[in-house]
């Protein structure tokens, strides 16, 4: 069973439909013991850093997060939910994230429109597991204003929006995205396969 976790914040049952749409059993908890039940967790979310992380550690829901990366479990990050697995936030001051791989999360360079809504293709960088069988340069759907900056060698992909950002990564059993694969048709779904397949 793939766990969704629910913090308060994102477009949860969204990411079901996409995953029960796929052929897998997804769930949406909001319990830490449930949490810790699932085979697969994904942290999806929309909304402010500084809230988010409060709320995943007010709940313990952090503690569920780390022993399911100890045991292997495979865990996916997505937007606000990739953001919050690195070390630190600086959206509205500074945060610290939960610290899983290292990297901050910035403001998106000026010049560009904030927030960044819309399609943009990638530059994958290695294909990994959630990148399989898809084509060259594929476009994914967008909705952030802050980015990833980290000189881990765990990015699989990048995008340009003003510059190249960093948008997913892969390490170990630990995935992230920077994009909405729920919301990024046929691609965005060989995406959430892969994981569900793992």
């Amino acid at each position: 069973m793939i766990g969704i976790i629910d913090y308060g914040m994102g477009n949860l049952r969204s990411v079901q439909k996409a995953f029960e749409f796929l052929g897998y059993k997804a769930e949406i908890l909001s319990d830490r013991k449930e949490i810790e039940k699932a085979d697969k967790l994904v942290l999806p979310g929309v909304g402010a850093f500084a809230e988010a992380i409060n709320t995943i550690r007010k709940k313990e829901f952090d503690k569920a997060v780390f022993e399911a990366v100890d045991k292997n479990k495979p865990f996916l990050g997505i937007c606000l939910g990739m953001q919050m697995i690195f070390d630190k936030s600086y959206e509205n001051g500074e945060h610290n994230g939960l610290g899983l791989i290292g990297g901050l999360i910035k403001r998106l360079p000026d010049g560009v429109k904030i927030p960044h809504i819309g399609w943009n293709n990638l530059s994958i960088k290695t294909r990994g597991v959630l990148f399989k069988d898809l084509p060259e340069n594929p476009y994914v759907y967008f909705v952030h204003s802050y980015y990833l900056q980290t000189d881990e060698p765990v990015v699989s992909a990048t995008t340009f929006y003003g510059k190249e950002i960093q948008v997913a990564v892969e390490k170990d059993n630990i995935f992230a995205l920077q994009f909405h694969p729920e919301k990024s048709g046929d691609i965005g779904l060989k995406i959430l396969d892969n994981f569900g397949g793992l």
